[in-house]
């Protein structure tokens, strides 16, 4: 899907109020989270190359918090992409 912010999906399909935006640049993947409730994220948070997320990853694992592999999907990111 896209808009005027750019080309999204939805990382929780039964929230729509929840967008993952995502780009190309340099051969790479980045991503960046829109939420309706909580407009300054966007605002204060930039577009997170995916190495980065997969870096944090493993921090998340240690603490057992939220997941980034739930709502950062690479896979899909790329199919979003390619539209």
């Amino acid at each position: 899907m896209k808009d005027e912010r750019g080309k999204y999906y939805y990382p929780f399909p039964q929230n729509k109020r929840v967008r993952m935006y995502v780009q190309e640049t340099d051969g790479m993947v980045h991503f960046r989270l829109w939420n309706a409730d909580e407009p300054k994220l966007w605002e204060e948070h930039d577009w997170i190359p995916h190495e980065a997320i997969q870096q944090a990853t493993a921090m998340y694992e240690q603490k057992n918090d939220f997941d980034p592999n739930q709502a950062y999907k690479l896979d899909i990111a790329k199919a979003v992409l390619k539209e």
